[in-house]
């Protein structure tokens, strides 16, 4: 038996045990028998969704739907891995994400080149294509039937061109990807959720990002479901603080200076910097030294994604 987080309304959740606990979280959404999975993780995840489908009573024929918010591989790693144990399952990807997943050859290319190819190995390993016929494109509006219910396709960049977020009517509330922010179960106060802003590369467009928060904000959701990580309460407020986040690497970027090799460093160091301020504001209960082993990775991304964005406005 694996731990399965039940948070009613039929949405459940498990950890994908990506990277570390509580870095990923993979999201069931249940209706009068039939299942809608929302982003798969890596390859080493798959067997956890298909116990967690057992234990929640359903058959892998009961799942409609396979959906991604967007391709990068902690979130769609194992979508084809999970396609072959779901037969039945159509898989949801943003039209420019739909291409990547028939021929997951470039995908694979472009992770190598951030984590480098033993370590994309190692994280990923092999990709498996989705038949093209499997796979719905599913522009801004697409509605999905899941029983009872539907999930409306939202269009959401920032984060990546090909980001879509899953907005659940029956209980009014949005599955996020990666474009509401990243939460640490780690670093949450007793009356506080962490969160922070993923800039990673290669498409972070703050504006478009303070735009697609503005549109999930409108629907007035009561909670939020991150893949990193779960749910997370007080939206509106935790908005806010993003919108203060985006504004800070901003300025970060731009005050680091000339392209001259040595730019992404003082990134990274102004986002540490940031961090350390975030650490008392957000009241993190973790000392320095374990924060920065826990978001030593984010600070690396962020940093490059935010080294590419400035780069992309001089073209």
């Amino acid at each position: 038996m694996i731990p399965i987080y039940n948070y009613d309304g039929g949405i459940f959740a498990i950890d994908a045990l990506y990277e570390r606990p509580l870095r990923a979280a993979i999201h069931f959404v249940v209706d009068n028998g039939r299942a809608a999975i929302i982003d798969t993780a890596h390859n080493a995840s798959v067997e956890l969704a298909v116990q967690a489908t057992a234990q929640l009573g359903l058959k892998r024929e009961d799942v409609d739907y396979v959906c991604l918010t967007h391709v990068h591989l902690d979130h769609a790693g194992g979508a084809g891995a999970l396609m072959r144990e779901f037969g039945n399952a159509k898989l949801v990807v943003h039209p420019r994400g739909a291409r990547h997943m028939a021929d997951p050859t470039q995908l694979m290319a472009g992770v190598k080149a951030v984590y480098g190819e033993a370590e994309a190995a190692q994280l990923y390993g092999e990709l498996v294509p989705v038949p093209e016929e499997r796979i719905i494109a599913a522009a801004d509006g697409t509605s999905l039937k899941l029983g009872s219910r539907e999930l409306h396709c939202l269009d959401t960049p920032g984060h990546a061109r090909h980001h879509l977020c899953f907005y659940d009517t029956a209980v009014n509330t949005v599955f996020t990807g990666d474009i509401f922010g990243i939460t640490s179960p780690e670093l949450d106060a007793n009356d506080r959720q962490s969160i922070v802003v993923t800039s990673s590369p290669v498409q972070f467009e703050p504006q478009a990002m303070r735009d697609s928060i503005r549109r999930i904000l409108a629907y007035r959701p009561e909670v939020l479901y991150l893949t990193h990580f779960a749910q997370l309460r007080e939206p509106a407020a935790r908005g806010d603080d993003l919108y203060r986040l985006i504004d800070a690497y901003v300025a970060i970027a731009e005050q680091a200076g000339p392209d001259d090799g040595n730019r992404y460093q003082r990134i990274a160091d102004g986002l540490w910097q940031l961090f350390d301020a975030e650490a008392q504001r957000q009241r993190w209960p973790l000392s320095r030294e374990k924060i920065r082993a826990l978001m030593k990775l984010d600070v690396d991304l962020n940093a490059q994604g935010l080294d590419v964005w400035l780069k992309s406005r001089t073209k």
